[in-house]
C-alpha cells in the first residue's frame, strides 16, 4: 500500500517562495549577522526597495533611511537571546519606512506598523530570525473615528441640540461637582435662574421658528458675559436657563444679574406681544452659598427658583436676590 505522504505536494522551493511573496504582511529573514536572506513582495512593494537590492545587506543599511533604534534592539535580542519580541502600533507607530504605494509620489508619510519577530534556527544551528509587518493603518483609521464619533456623541449627550450650549443633564452633573467643591473649599457659589418673559406670547405670535432663532440669540449673548472656564450656563427647559458661578460673592452678584439682564434688553429685538415692554426681556432670580449658611445649601436651586417667581411677581424685567435664610418665601412656593 502506497504511503500516504506521496500523496502530499512538494513544497519545493519555488512554492515556498509564492507562498512568501502571496501573503498579505512583510516578511523578512536575517541571519546572525543581520543581514538579509528573505524580503518578499509585500515589503518591495511598500519600501520601493526590490529584493535583489536588499539581499545580503545589513538590516540597518537596507532601508532608504535607518529603522527605528528600538527595532534594531528588538531584532538583535531576538538573535542574541532567541526571545521573539511584539512591538505593539501603540507604542511604536512606524518603525521602518515602509509607505502606502499611492503616496510615494507625494509627501511622504510612514504607514502605522505591527511587528512580530520570531527566533528561527538554521540549517548550521547558527541563529536567525523571521520579521513579520502588517500595515496597522486601516485599524488606527477605524479607532480614530470611532473615537471622534465618540467624542461627538459625548456632546450631543451633554448639549443642547438648539442653542449649542449646555443642557440640563450636564448642569445637574457638574452642580454636584461644584457644591462639593464649595464645600471643602468654603467658597461661595452663586446659582441665577434666568426666564424670557412672556416667550408663549413670543412663539405664539412670531411663529416656532423666529423663536428658536430668538432662544438661541439669547443663550449666545448669555454665554457671551461668561469668561471663566468653571461658569456653566445650560439651557433648563423651555424657555428657562440656568447659570452657576463658582466663587462668585453674594455682594456681586446681583450687579452681574443686572449685566446679564441689560445684554438682552440691549439686543432690542422686538416683542410686541410682551406685557413688559415692546420688546424682549428677561426676568432673573438668583441666591448664594457661603460658609455662613451651609447648613442650607441643599436648597439653593430652590431659593434661586424662588428668586425667579418673585421678579415675575413684581412686574418681570429685573432681577431679584433671595439668600438662602429667607425660607419664608421658599415655603410658599412649595
Amino acid at each position: 500500500m502506497p504511503s500516504q505522504s506521496r500523496n502530499l505536494p512538494d513544497l519545493s522551493a519555488s512554492y515556498t517562495e509564492q507562498i512568501f511573496n502571496a501573503v498579505n504582511l512583510g516578511l523578512i529573514m536575517v541571519d546572525a549577522d543581520e543581514r538579509v536572506l528573505l524580503w518578499n513582495d509585500w515589503m518591495s512593494k511598500h519600501s520601493n526597495l526590490p529584493q535583489e537590492q536588499v539581499s545580503g545587506k545589513k538590516l540597518a543599511d537596507a532601508f532608504e533611511s535607518v529603522p527605528a533604534p528600538a527595532f534594531l534592539t528588538a531584532v538583535r535580542n531576538t538573535l542574541n537571546h532567541g526571545l521573539p519580541v511584539l512591538l505593539s502600533n501603540a507604542l511604536h507607530r512606524a518603525p521602518l519606512p515602509l509607505f502606502d504605494p499611492a503616496e510615494l509620489g507625494n509627501e511622504k508619510i510612514r504607514m502605522h506598523q505591527s511587528i512580530s519577530i520570531t527566533p528561527l534556527a538554521g540549517a548550521d544551528g547558527a541563529r536567525c530570525c523571521l520579521i513579520q509587518i502588517t500595515d496597522s493603518s486601516t485599524s488606527i483609521k477605524r479607532e480614530k473615528m470611532l473615537r471622534s464619533h465618540s467624542e461627538m456623541l459625548k456632546v450631543e449627550a451633554t448639549t443642547d441640540s438648539l442653542t449649542g450650549i449646555y443642557n440640563r443633564r450636564f448642569f445637574d452633573e457638574h452642580y454636584k461637582m461644584a457644591v462639593g467643591h464649595s464645600r471643602r473649599e468654603k467658597l461661595p457659589l452663586t446659582v441665577f435662574m434666568i426666564d424670557i418673559d412672556f416667550f408663549k406670547e413670543y412663539n405664539d405670535y412670531y411663529g416656532h421658528f423666529a423663536g428658536d432663532k430668538t432662544l438661541t440669540a439669547v443663550a449666545n449673548t448669555l454665554k457671551a458675559q461668561l469668561y471663566r472656564s468653571t461658569d456653566v450656563l445650560a439651557r433648563y427647559g423651555g424657555e428657562e436657563f440656568i447659570l452657576m458661578l463658582p466663587n462668585m460673592p453674594e455682594e456681586s452678584a446681583l450687579q452681574f444679574a443686572e449685566k446679564l439682564r441689560s445684554a438682552i434688553w440691549n439686543l432690542a429685538l422686538s416683542h410686541v406681544k410682551s406685557r413688559v415692554a415692546q420688546q424682549l426681556s428677561i426676568s432673573i432670580g438668583l441666591s448664594t452659598y457661603n460658609q455662613e449658611n451651609e447648613g442650607d445649601l441643599k436648597i439653593l436651586l430652590k431659593c434661586a427658583d424662588a428668586a425667579l417667581y418673585k421678579a415675575k411677581q413684581n412686574g418681570r424685567n429685573q432681577s431679584v436676590q433671595m439668600p438662602l435664610s429667607d425660607m419664608t418665601a421658599i415655603s410658599s412656593v412649595s
